[in-house]
Formats: structure tokens, C-alpha cells, sequence
């Protein structure tokens, strides 16, 4: 059974130097207004006080801009033409303060990382080597969903330990044993916590979450009718195909690779794409099956809503943040759009 304890705030923030002699601390900071995660460094603390953060923090696991190996062609290095790795393991790594809908996003993430034909090893090295300390919603935000879309304010899912802030104290709740010795470490494991206070809070902040986003009928209704409703036209016509939607989303993992190089030394990077980019499809040849905006407007949402939910059969690639809603420049929202997809039946299927 879960161990839920109870942590003085001043406790919380005194002990982090011990935190840190063993664990990489990535945390929510708040600069010029904007929360984000960035490594604490000496004497720094997270802020627990916000809303949610601006990015996700999936680069934590999946950076932005990741190296895979380096070579020379130098044929007079012994080495020459050999692909060699970055020769350091990941850190141990401590992401405290993530939402329950980002940790849930991971668990959804590691279905294309890490699958029986094929394992990732960059990503699941990250992945593994992170013990990830969620930071509960007891106010979620106007344009969260995550209650209609498998999680919720408290959800447990994908995480080590579930913190919920109290005032004086934080409750914290290890749900694995990567989540005992974090406690452990900070010296935050000697106070027993009221189980019992965050059943309750969870439904109450559940209750809370007044957004919602229509998924009952997506299963059932063909995918060729989808493809081809009517509907795409107007969403292409709006989008500016910026791809701040899928940077700011915890689900998204779409990635290109490039090598770099400078005389005979060079390096093998992989960064993220968008499938909003119109070189994101691009072949050899000139032709590009996704060259139209509505083609790549149409194959975000179906990815996400359509075709992970038909191969997968886990519900949609969208855990709910709201954060695509937010800050989408023409005001694109996800709701809205899954709606028609849920709501939408063929002319010669409707009555």
C-alpha cells in the first residue's frame, strides 16, 4: 500500500541541497512572469505556486535537440567511420512539480518509444533514469479537460510521488519504490500524512474541472469519413501552420535527425519536427503527400484523436493541459474540433 506523508514547507525547502547530492532537481521556476522547468541550482527551491507550466517537460526525457553519436572520417584516426554514442549515462534525475496530465502524457509517449519490435534507447535511458514528483491540481484552469480524457487533477498515473500542497505542509504520497528513496533522500519520510485528505481532495478538485472534450463516438465512426468530411476546410483555412501546438504538447514526439559536420569530425542530432511544417513531409523527389495546409491541420487531429485511438485502443493522444488551447494564435481549439470529429456522420449515414 502507498505511503502518504506529511512534509513542514520549510522542511521542503531546507532539505534540497540533500536532494541534490544525489539527484539532477528539475523544477517549475517563475521568471519575468512565466513558470517553466529549469535545473535548481544551490539554494534555489521550486515554486509550487502556479497554474501550470508554459512548455510541457517532456525535453527532460525527449530534449529538443538530442546527440546520438559522433564519428570522424579522418582515415588516419583509428576510430575513423566508427558511430560512437555520448559516452556519459543520463543523470538521475528528480522532475518535481510535474502535473498529473504531463506525467500521464509520458506513459503515452512510451507506446511509440518503447514498443516489443523496437525500444528506444535514448528516450527509455531519460525515461528511467527520472523519478518524476507530480504536483496535483486543486484549481485546475478554465481550459483544462484532463477529467474527459482518462486523468484528472490527482491522477496518479506515470508518477512516483504525488505531492498536494496544504499551506504549512505538502502531502506526499510515494506510489513507487523510485518514489520511497527519493523521500528518503530528502530526509522528508518521518511524518505520517492523512491518506484519507487526498482521496477527498481529488474528488473535489475533479469536480472542479468544468472543460470537457467529446471522445464516446470517435471509436466508431470511420476513419475514411473522418479523412474526408467537410469540415477540414474551414481549420486549415485559419491555421497559420506556426506549430507552437505541437512544441507546447507533452504528447507530441514527432522528430527529424541531421547530421553535422565540420571538416572530417562531425555529430548525429536528432531534434523535434512538426507535422505543422510543410518540409516535415517532404521527399527526395519534390513531392510532398502533405503539401496543402488542410492536409496538415487534418493529419495533427486524426493522429491524435483518430488514428493512436483505432491502433492503441488507450483513448486519444491528449491527457487534457490545454495548454494548445491557450496559446494557439488563431484560437484553434481541440474541443471543438474533436466535437465534430465525435458528432460527425457520412450524408448518407445521417437521417
Amino acid at each position: 500500500m502507498a505511503k502518504t506523508i506529511k512534509i513542514d514547507k520549510q522542511q521542503w525547502r531546507d532539505n534540497f541541497g540533500r536532494l541534490m547530492e544525489k539527484y539532477r532537481v528539475v523544477a517549475p521556476v517563475v521568471k519575468d512572469g512565466v513558470c517553466d522547468f529549469k535545473q535548481l541550482g544551490k539554494g534555489e527551491a521550486p515554486d509550487l505556486d502556479f497554474s501550470n507550466t508554459r512548455l510541457s517537460p517532456k525535453a527532460i526525457v525527449f530534449p529538443q535537440t538530442e546527440l546520438m553519436f559522433q564519428y570522424t572520417t579522418d582515415t588516419n584516426d583509428p576510430e575513423c567511420n566508427i558511430m560512437k554514442p555520448p559516452a556519459e549515462a543520463p543523470a538521475p534525475t528528480a522532475l518535481v512539480g510535474i502535473r498529473p496530465c504531463d506525467a500521464r502524457a509520458l506513459t503515452l509517449v512510451r507506446m511509440n518509444f518503447d514498443t516489443p519490435d523496437y525500444q528506444d534507447p535514448y528516450w527509455l535511458k531519460r525515461f528511467e533514469a527520472t523519478t518524476l514528483i507530480g504536483l496535483a491540481c486543486d484549481d485546475p484552469g478554465a481550459t483544462c479537460f484532463c477529467a474527459s480524457v482518462g486523468g484528472g487533477p490527482y491522477d496518479e498515473t506515470g508518477l512516483d510521488v504525488l505531492l498536494a500542497d496544504r499551506g504549512d505542509f505538502l502531502l506526499a504520497k510515494a506510489l513507487t519504490p523510485k518514489g520511497e528513496d527519493l523521500l528518503k533522500a530528502g530526509g522528508w519520510d518521518t511524518a505520517a500524512g492523512d491518506a484519507d485528505d487526498l482521496a477527498a481532495a481529488g474528488q473535489t478538485a475533479t469536480a472542479k474541472v468544468d472543460a470537457s472534450i467529446p471522445t464516446d463516438k470517435l471509436a466508431g465512426n470511420p476513419l475514411l469519413d473522418l479523412y474526408n468530411a467537410p469540415f477540414w476546410d474551414s481549420i486549415g483555412f485559419a491555421c497559420l501552420n506556426c506549430g507552437t501546438c505541437t512544441y507546447l504538447c507533452p504528447t507530441c514526439w514527432c522528430f527529424d535527425i541531421q547530421d553535422e559536420n565540420r571538416g572530417k569530425h562531425g555529430v548525429r542530432m536528432r531534434n523535434w519536427d512538426s507535422c505543422m511544417f510543410p518540409l516535415f513531409t517532404l521527399h527526395t523527389t519534390g513531392h510532398n503527400p502533405r503539401g496543402e495546409k488542410i492536409q496538415r491541420v487534418r493529419q495533427r487531429f486524426m493522429h491524435k484523436l483518430k488514428y493512436f485511438l483505432d491502433k492503441y485502443e488507450k483513448g486519444v493522444m491528449c491527457t487534457g493541459c490545454g495548454r494548445c488551447v491557450r496559446k494557439c494564435p488563431v484560437n484553434i481549439d481541440v474541443r471543438s474540433v474533436c466535437e465534430l470529429m465525435n458528432t460527425y456522420e457520412a450524408p448518407e449515414k445521417a437521417s
